[in-house]
């Protein structure tokens, strides 16, 4: 059984952390119950690789407090203001520094704060929505992610509201000795529209640790949801993520996703599609280095009829990383007239480098569209000499090549500011 030999937290102490931060006795209680799950259930089993052979040595622990203050380093002013933003949330390693929402938000109903405090102040809410979209049960890391999750986001928009301005959140962890794992949970009610960006990014840390993080989307019937994420940890940092919507009736999603992490990577991105009309959109870009293991699947499931998902992942895997790259449209009996569309694609820029694209299809019904493409390669060298014959250097045609490469998924971004920080980090890893 590939389960962790022994869980980073005991019972006692997780319901010390509960009792301290007064949550309710409903969360509490689904805490301990997850934690039990945790000591039953197995790892989950990624395509092409073993993810016990991973350092899962430290998950952090609930008994330990991390750093708090609420000046943030100066490595993230770049990405967030906060003297800047009327709608933000920070957290600090386990603590939530910073959690303000416009007054003319709220005046409109919109909760957004972190999904601890959100836990108290909105409990039906949250109980309602909270692990309906990603189970404690799934495997061991949804179990002990339910156990020991802290700090995270609430974000809801009721009925027929519109929020113009993306809502904006920051993880940074700096110390590795506290447990770094927010959960997201966003529910947006029918005809309601929302923007929520979101940065992952580390310290200096004195050891290694394991974020693992939980993301929950809700999207009711008509409503649209833009959800941007950029994770930037460091090579101290194993990332393991699952990100999962359930969209009803003529309801969208649409992910964009930068994985630009320096150490080992795990996520897991996915649409279900449950409604007639429900559209999925997926945009993910990816660079590796060094000796990075990344494991990255996008997935949409078919339930409703006249659904429509669309994905497209691009990975540049430089010196000796390695990528499996998985697309799975799964289609099912029932839903006619569905179209699923995936594009998978890596580019290796080092002979060491290791690049998989793997387009799955499985469909079970016959009135539907579907297709897919992959392809797996090195730096074209005509392309390469084109350019150098134009008086342009080696180092130059290269950048200029991976740039055009990346283009499809970074210009079809809707926000400016998110293109031009995946730019900066895809510049940012290619210049290690």
């Amino acid at each position: 059984m590939t389960t962790l030999t022994v869980l980073p937290v005991e019972a006692s102490a997780l319901n010390a952390f509960s009792e301290r931060n007064s949550e309710p006795a409903w969360l509490k209680e689904r805490r301990l119950k997850a934690l039990e799950l945790a000591g039953q259930l197995e790892l989950p089993k990624l395509e092409k690789m073993k993810l016990e052979r991973w350092n899962l040595k430290n998950f952090g622990s609930p008994e330990a407090a991390g750093q708090t203050g609420t000046e943030l380093p100066s490595y993230v002013s770049e990405l967030v203001d906060p003297s800047q933003s009327d709608s933000l949330v920070v957290q600090r390693n386990d603590n939530t520094i910073i959690s303000r929402l416009s007054k003319e938000l709220a005046d409109k109903g919109v909760i957004f704060t972190d999904l601890q405090t959100a836990a108290r102040e909105h409990a039906d809410l949250v109980q309602q929505h909270l692990s309906t979209v990603v189970a404690a049960d799934e495997n061991q890391l949804t179990a002990l992610h339910n156990a020991v999750w802290n700090g995270g986001v609430f974000l809801y928009v009721p009925r027929n509201v519109e929020i113009e301005v993306p809502l904006q959140a920051l993880f940074l962890v700096d110390d590795a000795k506290s447990v770094f794992a927010p959960h997201v949970l966003v529910v947006a009610d029918t005809n309601s529209r929302v923007t929520y960006v979101d940065n992952y990014v580390s310290g200096e840390l004195d050891e290694e640790l394991v974020h693992n993080g939980i993301v929950e989307v809700v999207v009711k019937a008509g409503a649209k949801v833009q959800y941007a994420t950029v994770h930037h940890l460091s090579g101290k940092v194993t990332d393991l993520t699952y990100r999962r919507a359930a969209v009803e009736n003529d309801g969208s999603i649409e992910w964009i996703v930068g994985e630009m992490n320096n150490g080992d990577t795990m996520s897991d991105t996915n649409s279900i599609l449950k409604g007639n009309g429900s559209l999925s959109d997926a945009k993910i870009i990816a660079v590796g280095s060094g000796s990075q293991r990344l494991n990255l699947s996008t997935r949409a499931t078919h339930i409703g009829k006249s659904s429509d998902s669309q994905m497209i992942t691009r990975a540049v895997m430089r010196e000796e990383a390695t990528a499996i790259i998985n697309g799975i449209t799964k289609i099912e009996h029932g839903a006619t007239k569905a179209n699923g569309e995936q594009t998978e694609k890596v580019l290796m820029l080092s002979p060491k480098a290791r690049g998989d694209a793997n387009p799955i299809l499985l469909i079970d019904e016959d009135d539907v569209t579907a297709g897919h493409a992959a392809s797996v390669g090195q730096v074209n060298p005509e392309q390469i000499y084109y350019l150098m014959s134009r008086g342009i250097s080696r180092e130059q045609a290269e950048r200029l090549i991976i740039y055009g490469f990346l283009a499809p998924v970074v210009s079809d971004i809707p926000l400016e500011q998110l293109q031009q920080q995946l730019q900066a980090l895809v510049e940012r890893k290619l210049g290690q």
